[in-house]
């Protein structure tokens, strides 16, 4: 019985010096606030990063080879389209948006 007691104090007083709660956790913000809101947890990232592979992808959209233009202008008529499956973007480009007439 006796050792029992024993065991039972060397138990609580290895708990209470291993489970013991500093006062600088208590200062921190992460004790009140567990959580971060979104501004704070993708800070991190570099905005200059981000701006500039929206510049890039730009200038790739920009510099785009001239029958790519064609074909994405015939993909978005869709009569163009049908045209271009039987007879190709080329020729279906030049059947409907070849002959610009101005005035």
């Amino acid at each position: 019985m006796r050792t029992l007691i024993v065991l039972t104090l060397l138990a609580v007083l290895v708990m209470a010096a291993t489970c013991y709660e500093s006062r600088e956790s208590m200062e921190s913000d992460e004790y009140l606030y567990p959580f971060l809101n979104r501004r704070k947890a993708s800070d991190f990232i570099q905005a200059d990063t981000r701006l500039r592979a929206v510049t890039q992808e730009r200038i790739r959209e920009r510099s785009k080879a001239h029958q790519e233009h064609q074909r994405e202008l015939c993909e978005d008529y869709y009569p163009c389209e049908m045209y271009a499956f039987r007879h190709g973007y080329p020729a279906a480009y030049k059947h409907y948006f070849g002959r610009r007439r101005t005035k």
